[in-house]
């Protein structure tokens, strides 16, 4: 006497057959269910990953430009201020605007390009237009000139936490510059 398996799906097959046949569908669908999982797993850590490495350069980025901006501003009401010459490297600033700008969302961006428009303005005012030791502008002269990139500053750092967390609060007031 044959034994007869009935399989589960329906048919009835050979007691050897019905159990190879299912084995081998179960561990089929186990080895694809765990590849799919291995390749779905792969992607959202390599898109994790990218995520965290843009955050990182955006940081570097923004961080690099805050400081040009300061230790130019600071040289800048310090030659005034002293009624000497100043030098600074606008090649690093202009380097630091190139790198901000290939990592800084559009945002960001639009951001970036009103600071750099009231630094520009600044600049005229008490760089390109007044000689420290000819003519000086008062401490009063240098604040009002950097009210604008000061306002600009804070509208700029408002955007760069915006984009890097939903959960940031924007400032009210700026900090350093």
């Amino acid at each position: 006497m044959t034994s007869t398996f009935v399989s589960p799906r329906g048919g009835a097959l050979g007691a050897s057959g019905g159990v190879v046949l299912d084995t081998l569908v179960t561990t089929a669908t186990g080895a694809l269910s765990a590849t799919v999982g291995v390749l779905v797993g792969g992607i959202v850590t390599r898109r994790a990953q990218d995520r965290q490495w843009l955050r990182d350069q955006q940081l570097v980025a923004y961080q690099e430009l805050f400081s040009h901006y300061a230790k130019f501003t600071m040289e800048l009401r310090r030659a005034h201020g002293d009624q000497r010459g100043w030098d600074y490297d606008w090649g690093e600033w202009s380097a630091a605007l190139m790198r901000v700008s290939m990592v800084a969302p559009p945002e960001v961006a639009t951001e970036i390009d009103n600071f750099g428009r009231a630094i520009n303005s600044f600049l005229d005012q008490v760089a390109r237009g007044r000689d420290p030791l000819r003519e000086p502008v008062s401490l009063e002269e240098f604040e009002l000139a950097r009210q604008a990139p000061a306002e600009a500053q804070v509208r700029l750092v408002n955007a760069i936490r915006r984009s890097l967390s939903n959960d940031q609060k924007g400032l009210h007031f700026g900090i350093g510059g």
